[in-house]
């Protein structure tokens, strides 16, 4: 991650006024599904079976309330999740993977209209990769802009969009601007997180759990102002579980800013949603499945422990809302 002008953004909310219809449904609260669960990885080995995806599917139906997903890609195997997720009733916002091998991309954008079409009431939102800006900087733009393109010319019945980091969204400009593809989408999807912000980010974001909820919503609010007829969602929010009780430590402050255990994953994942919920925003919670097959960037793993459920057998979640 890079630090830069975007990190004077003001941590203070900016006034909103809420003036919907009593009757209006209330936004969509989904979760990130991924089954690259047990030692699953998606770079080596075996792809999820449809079974497994099933039982995955199972476990969120019986164990959670969540009833809308979003899924990160349409091959090797993960093409299996929109039978299984229509079978089941469950609304599925699916990204179409993009990456620096070309050839698979293409794979995945025909995949990716194949699928919307056949299940037009069951994928109610595309995606162009998630976070391509901020794996790749600018190299894969021409990439991105295949894509939209492509499903523009497909005519494809769901809303497209693109996921990517809040700074990238805002152009890494502070205050927040458009960036490249905000005239092409019809939705933006913002990613979220506190809890890296405190270890990439300077004195400016040194965040509890306990202000999580407030910082994800001014920055939905900054890219809000910046793309004013677009909807904007957050596509990923979250906080670690475990390994519990340990602080995340900041590169360039050594300061111990935020715990990670699994009341405050629970108060993180809950306070935001009510207020998403007060602003008519739609909010994915990170995630429903931990995944061990992560690699690990510092010495607390605290990659491994982002899932409402765990990652082994009987998959049990620890989230009541």
């Amino acid at each position: 991650m890079k630090c830069i002008l975007w990190v004077l953004l003001s941590f203070s909310l900016f006034a909103m006024q809420s003036s919907h219809a009593e009757n209006t449904a209330p936004p969509l609260q989904c979760v990130a599904f991924s089954p690259y669960v047990n030692q699953l990885s998606p770079h080596q080995g075996d792809a999820p079976s449809s079974e497994l995806i099933g039982t995955l599917l199972d476990t969120l139906i019986n164990q959670t309330p969540f009833r809308c997903i979003m899924t990160y890609g349409v091959l090797d195997g993960l093409e299996a999740i929109f039978p299984a997720a229509k079978q089941r009733d469950f609304k599925v916002i699916a990204i179409l993977w993009l990456d620096e091998n070309k050839t698979k991309n293409s794979e995945s954008i025909s995949q990716g209209i194949a699928l919307a079409r056949q299940y037009p009431e069951t994928i109610i939102r595309l995606s162009c990769g998630s976070e391509v800006r901020t794996r790749n900087a600018y190299a894969l733009d021409d990439e991105t802009d295949r894509c939209l393109k492509a499903l523009r010319e497909a005519k494809v019945p769901q809303p497209i969009g693109v996921n990517d980091t809040w700074w990238e969204w805002c152009n890494q400009t502070s205050p927040c601007q458009k960036n490249h593809f905000s005239d092409q989408v019809d939705w933006i999807g913002i990613n979220i997180f506190p809890w890296w912000e405190n270890r990439y980010f300077d004195d400016l974001f040194c965040l509890s759990s306990e202000q999580a909820a407030d910082f994800h919503l001014a920055r939905w609010q900054d890219v809000t102002n910046a793309n004013p007829t677009k909807e904007v969602i957050v596509t990923e929010f979250g906080w670690p579980s475990g390994p519990k009780d340990q602080s995340q430590i900041g590169l360039k402050t050594n300061k111990s800013c935020g715990v990670a255990n699994r009341e405050k994953q629970q108060h993180v994942i809950e306070t935001t949603f009510k207020k998403f919920a007060e602003k008519r925003v739609i909010g994915i919670a990170f995630e429903a499945f931990s995944e061990i097959w992560k690699p690990t960037v510092t010495d607390s793993n605290f990659e491994h422990f982002w899932g409402l459920c765990d990652n082994m057998p009987p998959y049990t979640c620890h989230f009541a809302f």
